[in-house]
């Protein structure tokens, strides 16, 4: 771990575990130091890079308040994975590539959702009168969802970007499911208006913030017990939304896999959000912005890109990072120069070995765009202790 101060009013110092930041992204981590409501220190994981805002892999403890944008909007994002009592040696590459094909019959991926005849009815009914509680005071979030107000029909599915659905191998040749994705169009609608009220409550107070995208809400303001509800029920959307999908997966693998039976090892974790914890003798509210919880003995996920290594790791609960890890590899590069730089060819090479889409429309999430995985693991030893090495041989992104 290194520290480095910030020459703020408010001095806070910043604690990283990253050991490559570009000058940007310690600018943009000074930026968060100097907010008054930072608790003891900002905490910079191993993947940490630049976002909007506030740094991916950052973790902010923050008294009396919540920044929406360091929350973000994809809310509530994060992972599951599960172990299935195959084994890799079980599995041809004939059954992988219709595996591959059955999960991209299934699952809908991109801006595609599922019809309503297949769409997620339970799940669904069960976060409606949720939703209908947070659209009757704020009916901009269902103006802001637009088409995408169909969130019934999004419950199960991947999204584009960095989403993935993945089946792998452990360090004993066994099978494991895992998956990301986050809150859809809703999460976004939700997060991208309360963005806004955050804003515009600063403007009022006429706040002198260094970026606009730190605009923050305070206990016991207008909009800010709205936004606590709001922030909940997205991030139950997000997790119902990995369970939905992951079920899905689970039917397809069972059309074209050997019979099997899922193990106990069952992991499923956010990695941007907020919640309210204990830390440094204070009670605060955490914001894991690419980061996920790592508590003592609290299993986690961390991701490689789609052709390098992931790790289920069991957090140490190191108080420093406000008990705390990297979400993944981290990205070293945007996507317009992962674009510019790589080529096909790179792509094949790349991900080599593992059935996936090999095209243009997923050359920005190469893995040369990422930071090494492994890199980012020695960074954080002090944060996660390995349970299990993945390597995939199936990966279906959107």
């Amino acid at each position: 771990m290194q520290a480095f101060s910030t020459p703020s009013p408010v001095p806070r110092p910043v604690r990283t575990w990253a050991t490559d930041l570009d000058a940007d992204t310690r600018r943009q981590l000074d930026n968060v130091a100097q907010l008054p409501i930072i608790h003891r220190h900002v905490a910079a994981m191993a993947d940490a890079h630049l976002g909007l805002g506030a740094t991916v892999g950052s973790v902010l403890a923050t008294r009396g308040a919540i920044i929406p944008a360091a929350v973000g909007v994809d809310i509530g994002c994060g992972m599951i994975a599960l172990r299935l009592s195959l084994r890799g040696a079980e599995l041809d590459e004939r059954q992988l590539k219709r595996v591959f094909d059955q999960i991209g019959r299934d699952v809908p991926v991109g801006m595609a959702q599922h019809e309503p005849a297949t769409a997620r009815t339970g799940a669904a009914r069960e976060l409606t009168r949720g939703l209908q509680q947070i659209t009757d005071k704020h009916p901009a979030v269902l103006r802001r969802m637009g088409r995408r107000s169909r969130w019934q029909q999004q419950i199960g599915t991947l999204g584009g970007g960095n989403h993935f659905i993945e089946v792998c191998l452990d360090e004993s040749d066994r099978v494991w499911l895992m998956l990301h994705s986050g809150s859809r169009g809703v999460g976004n609608a939700i997060g991208t208006h309360f963005i806004e009220l955050a804003r515009e409550d600063m403007l009022r107070q006429q706040a002198d913030l260094p970026d606009r995208d730190l605009a923050y809400l305070r206990e016991g303001s207008a909009h800010f017990d709205d936004y606590v509800e709001a922030v909940g029920w997205a991030q139950g959307y997000a997790r119902r939304n990995r369970e939905e999908m992951m079920a899905l997966v689970l039917e397809a693998c069972r059309r074209q896999f050997p019979p099997f039976t899922i193990t106990d090892e069952v992991v499923n974790c956010h990695h941007n959000y907020v919640a309210r914890e204990h830390h440094f003798g204070a009670d605060v509210w955490v914001t894991r912005k690419g980061a996920i919880r790592a508590g003592r003995g609290e299993l986690g996920i961390v991701p490689g890109s789609m052709g390098a290594k992931s790790y289920i790791v069991r957090g140490l609960g190191n108080a420093d990072s406000f008990e705390s890890s990297a979400h993944g590899a981290g990205r070293r590069m945007s996507r317009t120069e992962a674009r510019r730089r790589f080529t096909l060819e790179d792509m094949r090479a790349q991900t080599r070995g593992v059935i996936s889409r090999k095209d243009q429309g997923v050359i920005d999430e190469i893995p040369g765009a990422y930071k090494d995985i492994d890199e980012v693991m020695a960074n954080q030893a002090d944060l996660t202790e390995v349970v299990h090495t993945l390597r995939q041989i199936v990966n279906v992104k959107g």
